[in-house]
């Protein structure tokens, strides 16, 4: 039973870190790559499955857009020209517009949507959605790995604290932004 524990914790981070993207993107980077610095699993299978988990999650949200035109209300605002003009300029430039969204927290979610909405088309959508989880979690693990690096063993001793700090920041930036921006639309509204 002893030697079952640590498997079964092992396959619990691994489920973790797979689901996480699901919940906060930014936060499972941060906390899958400072799970690996700090030597909790198996770097390599840590980064494939959060790429997995991040392009699952990311995914779905593509086909969350297409959907949305079996609604007549959704397929009437996706007519409109000033959206027929967005759509085309999303699409022309997706790569570039999905490499910046992938790097600024708050946009993913609304472009990947979009894209679906826009019709982009799928394959091109589906291979830079990976190339561009692939570049987001090789900055985060090369980042938390460098520093882990420099702080010698101290790191594997504070790295899980400095991980839950930038998770809870992040969350706490994502949350304020949405806030801001509620607050925004309601006054645009009155």
């Amino acid at each position: 039973m002893a030697d079952l524990l640590p498997q079964m914790y092992e396959h619990g981070l691994y489920l973790g870190v797979f689901v996480a993207p699901f919940v906060q993107e930014d936060a499972a980077m941060i906390g899958t790559a400072a799970a690996s610095a700090s030597g909790a699993g198996s770097s390599v299978l840590l980064f494939l499955i959060l790429v997995i988990g991040t392009t699952c999650s990311d995914t779905w949200k593509y086909w969350a857009g297409r959907a949305a035109h079996l609604s007549p209300w959704a397929a009437r605002i996706a007519a409109k020209p000033a959206v027929t003009r967005a759509q085309s300029a999303v699409v022309k430039r997706l790569f570039l517009t999905m490499l910046v969204a992938r790097f600024v927290p708050g946009t993913r979610i609304p472009l990947y949507v979009a894209a679906g909405v826009f019709k982009a088309p799928f394959w091109r959508f589906f291979v830079y959605v990976v190339v561009t989880a692939i570049a987001y979690a090789a900055v985060a693990f090369a980042l938390l790995h460098l520093v882990g690096a420099a702080a010698g063993e101290a790191a594997a001793h504070y790295a899980p604290m400095i991980a839950v700090v930038m998770v809870i920041a992040v969350i706490g930036i994502s949350w304020w932004r949405g806030r801001q921006a509620r607050k925004a639309m309601a006054a645009e509204a009155s």
